[in-house]
């Protein structure tokens, strides 16, 4: 999709109201897409996001032999891995997202082989693939790294102990991946647990894994057993949900997710209802009902691994803060970098510090509409929140990163009211169909 080819209008919107779903987990899907190379055969995947890294994935899936078909008005996803006969990524590929170093894992349990580049994204932090490197070393991988090319063979995978430094989602599952071709038990100790990695285990069993968590955060993955081709529905998008909550809360507005998962957010969740927020489920107990507060108060958060606030969610919650009453400080541990976005607010009239790897937010009572850029895929959701509830008109551009992350998620914000639209340079509307074409260039 276009990087600055085209922006998003946003307008002072009204009370955002309605009810929305939600699609499948970006965090999910690409792993889960890179996991099928596990097995031959033909797979289908339900209610996956038409994101641009959806649209990567696949043609790096296809570069590799996998014939691919997504219906996106379905959000149906088939990939027949039954031809997969390389294990080199190409670097352009790679270089399109992060979640590429994802095929390293499946690559070596199918071919013993995976030559890749290091993998390009967000510019929010180092993100090092250290943790991966070391811990499949572990399993016996050989690594070659020859400036930002790795080589990779294994002539055969030995199970481990794995004892993770950091509770890195992307190390857990490259691990898990290469595990389940491993004779014997791996254990991976601290592990990332986030919903996402407990979606990609459920695949994983369905394919035939024998996999299991055990107390404290421990994975363990008996491997050695033949997989089979899958059919899943991916866990709903988190993210998306907690973006659309934070859109409602600005304007004061009120929305059900019909099938958010309160379990998946609940420590953001509390942080909502102590602003204020009514917070509950549907009828069946099932979806996020949000009622907003017409006098938000500030409350401070740190960005911690799951079950803790999702350093994702942190620029979203921190445009809520430029309009309530008081004093937030957020601690951001995650990512060093992801405090980009404050400067974008500060042209909206934010009032925002920050030290290190803090911000302290004073609450205004007004915000403006300005020309501001999108760094990342979760500051071009603060930017356009903040938009929603800005005097005047906001234009945002790079928003390559809001395409990355989501799928048309502007036309979620249309449906529930919201003065959004996405523009070429022209001036003249994209549609959907403009979007997939481009994206389709890109690639």
């Amino acid at each position: 999709m276009s990087n600055g080819n085209s922006y998003l209008e946003i307008k002072q919107s009204p009370e955002l109201s309605g009810d929305v779903s939600l699609y499948g987990a970006k965090n999910a899907v690409l792993v889960i897409m890179a996991s099928l190379l596990l097995t031959s055969g033909k797979s289908r995947l339900k209610n996956v996001p038409g994101s641009s890294d959806v649209l990567h994935m696949i043609k790096l899936l296809e570069s590799l032999g996998a014939i691919v078909s997504f219906d996106q008005e379905a959000h149906e996803l088939c990939v027949d891995t039954s031809g997969v006969n390389k294990w080199r990524v190409q670097p352009g590929i790679m270089k399109q997202m992060r979640a590429s170093i994802l095929v390293m894992g499946p690559l070596l349990a199918r071919f013993s082989r995976a030559d890749i580049a290091l993998p390009g994204g967000c510019v929010i932090g180092t993100r090092p693939i250290d943790l991966h490197l070391k811990n499949l070393e572990k399993m016996g991988v050989s690594i070659d790294l020859n400036g930002s090319y790795l080589k990779t063979h294994v002539s055969r995978l030995s199970a481990q102990d794995i004892i993770l430094d950091y509770p890195s989602v992307g190390a857990t599952e490259n691990i898990m991946m290469a595990a389940v071709s491993a004779r014997g038990t791996t254990r991976i100790m601290n592990a990332a647990l986030e919903p996402e990695v407990l979606d990609l285990m459920e695949v994983l069993k369905k394919m035939g894994a024998r996999i299991n968590t055990e107390i404290p955060a421990t994975i363990c993955i008996e491997g050695g057993h033949p997989l089979q081709p899958v059919n899943h529905e991916l866990v709903p998008d988190r993210l998306e949900a907690g973006t659309l909550l934070c859109a409602a809360a600005i304007t004061g507005g009120s929305v059900f997710l019909t099938n958010g998962k309160k379990e998946h957010l609940e420590v953001f969740l509390l942080k909502l209802e102590q602003m204020g927020h009514m917070i509950s489920s549907g009828l069946d107990g099932n979806g996020i009902l949000f009622k907003a507060t017409q006098s938000p108060q500030a409350v401070s958060f740190k960005t911690a691994p799951y079950p803790g606030f999702p350093t994702d969610l942190q620029a979203p919650m921190m445009a809520l803060q430029c309009l309530a009453q008081g004093k937030s400080i957020i601690d951001e541990t995650v990512f060093e970098n992801r405090l980009v976005h404050v400067r974008e607010l500060q042209k909206m009239g934010a009032q925002i510090s920050v030290e290190g790897s803090k911000a302290v937010v004073m609450g205004v009572e007004e915000l403006y509409g300005a020309s501001v850029i999108a760094s990342d895929i979760r500051a071009s959701c603060a930017l356009a929140i903040a938009g929603l509830a800005a005097k005047g008109t906001t234009i945002m551009t790079g928003i390559s990163h809001w395409q990355r992350g989501y799928d048309h998620l502007e036309e979620k914000f249309d449906q529930l009211g919201a003065a959004i639209g996405l523009f070429g340079l022209s001036g003249s509307p994209m549609h959907v169909s403009d979007l997939e074409v481009k994206s389709a260039e890109k690639g």
